[in-house]
């Protein structure tokens, strides 16, 4: 196939190739393999998705109602509706498809079209406020083209949800022409036929067009830059313009978790992130929230909570360069785990998929250098994958060598593993 993006080929049975799709998932999900007619670009989506996605689980719903509205309505991409549903919408009500527009986060601002085909999406959470970027959703063209950022065609077994592979969708990013930050994705959703040139072209150029829209607005007036600083520490510093604020570790697991969700988190929401199933009496919280916003003042928003200016995180950067599989920027950016002291479900999950991330690059990398940065590390000293990755990668007669390998069989021993 001369074109990665294009899930088929010219003159490719779609049927057929469906069927080796979905046996070559079944592997991919038994024994961890992938082979068969999967593109690279796939491959490595499904890798991503198997860290943080039940392949059977649907899409969670983020924002509902009022929120939801109130969201979209303030997000830049609502100001190229219009010329999406006049590019798309038309063709979408058509074809029994679905025009989608999701924000730089995955989730749905804006799902429209063919009422059949809206219906049937409903069924795997294809609808407005649902999170749909490759991890809660899993492969599939607005997740894959967000973290790629590039356009895309996704085709049946191709996603890695199961209750998503019947259906295939093409997905371009949208970037704000004045500062080059990613917005969103526009995308059209529906049956097999959608895995054509034509589909990939035409969300492409929709997306081409919404920039070129948004370039002849006012540029929006620039926001203090806000930072959070909480990979390798539990108490997270948070600095607005001049104000350096060091947080104590529950009001950093707060503001983390506020980082991770702009669209912001109802108070059960919240709780659920911080406290998991155990019982809390809601006044803990409050009480918590309160004073939060005792110190950060209007930069905190209830109804629900969030964090009224964009935060730039160094975890969220880390997470950038793992997308882009640059493993020696994410090396360069991991300065520990994320608030290593914290067992709140929300930080803990997060804290995990950052972590097995910047392993899982590290060993497929097979970089010696890089993998010694990481087992000489605190957090790399007792990670049994990376030696072993190490000790493959040194070449006989390396100097490391011998200490990799006593390394590995002391691990070994520890973990009661047979040392091979």
């Amino acid at each position: 196939m001369t074109n990665p993006w294009l899930a088929l080929e010219s003159g490719a049975d779609a049927a057929e190739r469906t069927g080796e799709l979905r046996r070559a998932h079944e592997r991919f999900l038994s024994a961890g393999a992938i082979d068969g007619p999967v593109r690279s670009l796939v491959a490595d989506s499904w890798r991503r998705s198997a860290r943080a996605v039940d392949p059977d689980a649907l899409a969670p719903l983020e924002l509902t109602d009022a929120g939801l509205e109130e969201y979209r309505s303030a997000h830049p991409l609502a100001k190229v509706l219009p010329l999406f549903r006049d590019l798309l919408g038309g063709i979408a009500d058509d074809g029994r498809h679905l025009l989608a527009v999701c924000d730089a986060a995955g989730r749905l601002l804006w799902v429209e079209g063919h009422r059949g085909a809206r219906a049937r999406a409903e069924r795997m959470n294809f609808v407005a406020g649902a999170r749909w970027d490759e991890s809660h959703a899993g492969t599939n063209a607005p997740g894959v083209a967000i973290t790629v950022g590039h356009p895309v065609q996704i085709f049946a077994a191709e996603h890695f949800a199961v209750p998503v592979q019947p259906w295939t969708c093409a997905a371009a990013p949208i970037h704000d022409p004045h500062t080059g930050r990613l917005l969103g994705a526009v995308d059209v959703t529906g049956g097999d036929n959608l895995a054509s040139p034509y589909s990939l072209a035409l969300v492409q150029a929709a997306a081409r067009a919404a920039e070129a829209h948004l370039a002849t607005l006012p540029a929006p007036a620039a926001a203090p830059a806000v930072t959070l600083t909480a990979l390798g520490r539990d108490d997270a510093v948070l600095t607005e313009g001049p104000r350096r604020i060091r947080l104590g570790p529950r009001h950093s697991e707060i503001v983390v978790l506020l980082a991770c969700h702009p669209e912001g988190l109802s108070s059960d929401q919240l709780s659920a992130e911080l406290y998991g199933d155990r019982t809390l009496n809601p006044v803990t919280l409050r009480a918590e929230l309160s004073r939060l916003r005792h110190r950060l003042g209007p930069l905190l928003d209830s109804r629900p909570y969030r964090l009224r200016l964009p935060v730039r995180a160094d975890f969220q950067e880390l997470a950038e360069h793992l997308a882009a599989a640059d493993a020696d920027a994410a090396l360069r950016a991991y300065r520990g785990p994320l608030l290593p002291g914290s067992d709140a479900p929300g930080v803990v999950w997060q804290r995990r998929l950052l972590d097995d991330g910047v392993r899982d690059l590290l060993v497929a990398r097979r970089d010696p250098a890089l993998l010694e940065r990481w087992t000489r590390a605190p957090w790399g000293r007792d990670d049994i994958v990376a030696w072993q990755a190490l000790l493959a990668a040194l070449p006989a007669g390396a100097p490391a060598r011998a200490r990799a390998a006593r390394r590995v069989r002391d691990l070994d021993a520890e973990y009661g593993l047979p040392f091979r």
